[in-house]
């Protein structure tokens, strides 16, 4: 019976009115509110249900579409309202999740970060983009780093943190940040701790995808990559609609296009077995040392990559909850 006299109130043009100028009184608790427009809308569906015969023969009020338009603008403007006053309650006083993304060559650090970017609404930052980023915008930092490299240097950790610590000023890393291929060192790491304590942050999480040494040659050799994007993709486990094979048994390389742009993909020069030992090398004496580092914090969490993609991410949701 209430739903039904909250039907007919909607529909008639002056109640409509002064139903609507209510709402907008009582916009401030969105609940109470919330459950209004359920029953005015639901009230309607029941009362025509109810009476398919008398409803039938019955002309339609004309403003019962604006009258819900009205409800639905002023519900979603409330809604709105409070989700912007809770994000800003939440970057303010609660910490960012600042997450650091670890695994060898061909872990799959490429196709599970933009999963994780995109469930927890957070940016993955590589270093060479930030990097080149910096440098076009003629940041202080970015001129330095330039600079470095006309000279043909390496840019120091002193000028990446200060990159990073720039990056991350921006909105998008408002409530944490992703970063990939950053620190690879445990002094890089000790630097970045040392930047985050400054603004009374510190690393969250640390995600380490793990894979046997003799697993990553077959997946390393027989990628490709759509470079813009960062795509990846595997002549064997994830080929690209358009790849052919040829009568070696081998891909056809101008037949390797990105599926979205259908623009060429490439495959990295040192994604080749000789090249493997070398980086692994280079990981295993430079970059455990940092799970180590973080390990006493409790943060450090080890995914088994060895697996099927699905497996992959459910160890990855489980190792991102608290």
């Amino acid at each position: 019976m209430y739903t039904r006299q909250i039907c007919r109130r909607v529909a008639s043009g002056a109640s409509r009115r002064s139903f609507a100028s209510a709402a907008s009184k009582e916009s401030s608790n969105s609940i109470a509110y919330l459950v209004g427009a359920a029953a005015a809308v639901g009230g309607l569906a029941y009362y025509n249900s109810e009476s398919t015969n008398k409803v039938a023969s019955l002309e339609k009020p004309k403003d019962v579409d604006q009258a819900l338009a009205d409800l639905k603008q002023i519900v979603d403007s409330t809604i709105a309202a409070e989700i912007a006053v809770e994000k800003e309650k939440f970057a303010k006083y609660w910490p960012r999740s600042i997450m650091i993304l670890f695994g060898p060559p061909g872990a799959g650090k490429g196709t599970h970060g933009p999963k994780i970017e995109n469930l927890m609404g957070i940016p993955q930052l590589s270093t060479g983009d930030m990097l080149r980023a910096a440098v076009a915008a003629g940041t202080e930092v970015g001129k330095k780093a330039k600079a470095v490299m006309a000279a043909g240097g390496l840019v120091s950790d002193d000028i990446v943190v200060g990159i990073i610590r720039d990056r991350i000023k921006e909105e998008d890393c408002k409530f944490g940040f992703i970063l990939d291929g950053f620190p690879r060192t445990l002094v890089q790491a000790e630097a970045l701790d040392k930047m985050l304590s400054e603004e009374g942050s510190a690393v969250s999480k640390v995600i380490e995808l793990s894979v046997p040494d003799s697993v990553l040659e077959e997946r390393i050799c027989g990628r490709w990559i759509h470079k813009k994007s960062g795509r990846s993709y595997h002549v064997k486990f994830a080929p690209p609609k358009s790849m052919v094979i040829g009568e070696d048994g081998k891909p056809v390389a101008e037949s390797m296009k990105d599926d979205e742009t259908g623009e060429a993909l490439m495959q990295r020069k040192d994604d080749t077995s000789t090249a493997l030992v070398k980086r692994l090398q280079g990981y295993h004496g430079e970059t455990v040392p940092i799970l180590e580092h973080y390990a006493p914090n409790g943060v450090v969490k080890s995914v088994n990559a060895n697996q099927k993609m699905n497996g992959v991410w459910s160890e990855i949701l489980a190792a991102l909850s608290r």
